[in-house]
């Protein structure tokens, strides 16, 4: 028998063709991650445990350098490196926030910064990392509206919303852009355009971490709640990992720990929420293939489509859904119809007789869950 023509040979193959199928490739190496790991350790972050690698199937991520174990912190990202409304106010913009009236969101003076420190180029202080965002997103509001219009009909309604909620964010942003222009040689509506502007709220949209900060008195009252934290939003999602995430009010870090075993050389994820795949799509441009969190979502159009009533019955049932709030988010998920699903059918199935004394509170299934 040949050298390497064997079972065990076939055996070995096979495994090391599986195995390099799941690794991934180091690119650390890449001129822009070694950018970003000078500016990190000049704002005093050095990472031991991930380096930068490419995945089949989700792309871009971070790879373990050694085995990970439950509760282990796998990443702690000091404040200086993270990019919040203090970082804005503390900027060239924090004079020209302060004199706009009404005050600018917390979502706007995050969104004014990225595009402005995008247009800066070199001069930037964060060029190292505006170089790994992303140049193009995949959310529906970045899609061209043929494609759109493909998507399944909730989704399609909720990808619709979102691109008017963009387009009017733009819209409403152009008298305080216009206040810019003396800190800019060119106008300011070729700098702000509704591309760029739309680039950045993806970003921060897609990117952002949770964390609560106090209200600025320069800005409206909205919730302060978003950290762009660079490095760390190379972390991809997987609905089959726990980690717990915060910012720590005594290292003064934003940390991550899992709660979830990671092997060598793998792919460390964190999970964004048990969300299914309309959300996941609405809100991050991408699907997970095995998501325990899938389901379809039924409109009302199917609802009554199929459930034999005289129209004025339907009117009346179908307004009571309205009134409640229940005409929205009826899903049928793995483990069969949800209880807002279930509720609805039970209403629209009442017999006149029945729907006069009906009360949808006790119609709501005993054990069931949010």
């Amino acid at each position: 028998m040949k050298n390497g023509g064997g079972r065990t040979s076939r055996i070995r193959r096979r495994k090391l063709f599986t195995s390099s199928e799941s690794r991934g490739v180091n690119e650390s190496y890449k001129p822009e991650f070694i950018e970003l790991k000078k500016w990190l350790k000049d704002r005093r972050f050095e990472d031991t445990t991930l380096i930068p690698a490419h995945f089949p199937g989700t792309g871009r991520g971070l790879m373990s350098k050694t085995s990970l174990q439950e509760g282990q912190t796998i990443i702690s990202l000091p404040e200086s490196c993270l990019l919040t409304t203090d970082t804005v106010i503390r900027s060239y913009l924090g004079a020209y926030i302060a004199k706009w009236q009404p005050p600018p969101s917390p979502l706007l003076a995050l969104c004014t910064f990225l595009v402005s420190e995008k247009h800066a180029g070199d001069r930037s202080p964060w060029k190292p990392y505006l170089e790994v965002l992303p140049k193009a997103y995949t959310c529906p509001v970045c899609l061209e509206p043929e494609v759109v219009n493909l998507l399944p009909n909730p989704l399609k309604t909720k990808a619709w919303e979102q691109r008017s909620h963009v387009w009017e964010f733009f819209s409403s942003s152009r008298g305080f852009f216009s206040s810019l222009q003396p800190l800019f040689s060119e106008a300011v509506e070729t700098i702000f355009s509704y591309r760029a502007l739309r680039w950045a709220w993806c970003a921060v949209n897609t990117r952002a971490v949770y964390m609560k900060r106090p209200p600025l008195l320069c800005l409206s009252p909205e919730p302060d709640t978003c950290a762009l934290a660079p490095y760390l939003d190379l972390l991809n999602h997987s609905p089959d990992v726990q980690v717990k995430a915060a910012f720590n009010e005594e290292t003064r870090c934003y940390e991550i720990r899992t709660a979830t075993r990671c092997g060598k050389h793998k792919e460390v994820f964190i999970c964004y929420g048990p969300h299914d795949n309309h959300r996941l799509l609405l809100e991050y441009g991408f699907v997970c293939v095995s998501n325990p969190h899938a389901c379809v979502y039924v409109s009302k159009d199917i609802l009554v489509k199929y459930l034999p009533s005289t129209a004025k019955q339907m009117n009346k049932k179908i307004s009571i859904l309205e009134d409640h709030d229940f005409i929205e988010n009826l899903t049928f998920g793995w483990d069969g119809p949800s209880w807002r699903l279930l509720t609805a059918l039970k209403l629209l199935c009442l017999e006149a007789e029945e729907l006069r004394c009906c009360d949808l509170k006790k119609m709501k299934p005993a054990a069931s869950a949010p």
